[in-house]
């Protein structure tokens, strides 16, 4: 490879998605042609601004919290002061480095690879087709509190972690900005817990919670799929999400995902077996008023075939008599 290939293909042919390829040969070029998967690594840390604010969330949150309820630190707008600094010798900060570096030797050679151990379990390796499928369907936005990936990177997050369990499912992942995961994991570890939990609350006696599996047609991390006792038309099934909730407005974003997800699904699969379908009606009756009977949140997917109606025009208006005409 000589200069002149070398610099056609940076000028012309790099093809940049991110910033990733001319920091990788920046740093090749400055290490005499040669350099280490680590080293690279450390150059694109440090330039992946999302991850100095993430730190920078875990300084001011965690650890700054920390030791200025110690009074060892005091913080003055963005910057932080040791207390103390003017009455040291040179000597005696050569004896705190040296005690700080003793105390993070010990912890590492204690702990080794478990350190870090909950970022790997929670976050692990999300394939650039799983992570862009998870932010599309977010639409590019935080689900937590719905800032644009323009404004804030985002990151793909395991709603129930991996060291709970947690799988990589698509119906298992959702989309956060930088700030809201970083906060989600700084957050009290009961709420935390509530939440996981509230996942597989399953009430006594609710005829969805109790479903015998061999009634499920097909499910996910946090939804199921069921053909409807009662069908309107051959191929009727019902997505139910797995957490009792009572109907459409009491469930998460990611269980909407998860039932969005059974939707896409199941169509695809109807389709496929019957070449008469044609349509779909989708539809959910959310209170008594509305014409709900099971009060554990279902979806309705109602294929529909040419002419198994008279006059199929107005379709989900005709609930309320004479309204599907207009």
């Amino acid at each position: 490879m000589d200069f002149e290939t070398l610099a056609e293909f940076v000028r012309h042919r790099m093809r940049m998605s991110h910033i990733y390829q001319p920091l990788m040969l920046l740093t090749l070029l400055q290490n005499d042609g040669v350099s280490s998967r680590e080293a690279i690594s450390r150059t694109l840390l440090a330039h992946d601004q999302s991850q100095l604010e993430y730190y920078q969330l875990i300084t001011n949150n965690m650890v700054g919290k920390v030791l200025r309820s110690h009074d060892i630190v005091r913080k003055d707008g963005d910057t932080y002061h040791l207390n103390g600094w003017e009455s040291l010798s040179a000597e005696q900060v050569t004896t705190l480095i040296a005690l700080c570096q003793e105390r993070l030797e010990s912890y590492q050679a204690r702990r080794g690879d478990r350190i870090f151990e909950h970022r790997r379990k929670s976050a692990g390796y999300i394939s650039g087709t799983l992570r862009y499928d998870v932010l599309k369907r977010a639409g590019f936005h935080c689900e937590l509190c719905g800032i644009s990936a323009d404004r804030k990177a985002l990151e793909v997050d395991h709603i129930v972690p991996r060291n709970h369990g947690g799988s990589d499912d698509l119906s298992n992942l959702q989309a956060l900005c930088y700030s809201c995961n970083a906060m989600k994991r700084d957050r009290d570890a009961t709420d935390f817990r509530a939440v996981r939990d509230s996942y597989v609350f399953r009430e006594s006696g609710c005829l969805f919670c109790d479903l015998p599996k061999s009634r499920v047609l097909h499910e996910n991390e946090l939804a199921l799929c069921i053909a409807d006792g009662f069908p309107v038309t051959p191929g009727h099934r019902l997505i139910i999400p797995k957490r009792h909730a009572a109907d459409y407005f009491d469930l998460y974003q990611s269980e909407i995902s998860a039932c969005n997800a059974l939707l896409h699904q199941q169509r695809t699969e109807l389709i496929a077996n019957d070449a008469s379908i044609s349509g779909f009606n989708i539809g959910m009756n959310n209170g008594a008023d509305a014409g709900q009977t099971i009060f554990h949140c279902h979806i309705h997917l109602i294929p529909r075939r040419r002419h198994d109606v008279e006059r199929p025009r107005g379709g989900v208006r005709h609930i309320i008599p004479g309204k599907g005409e207009y």
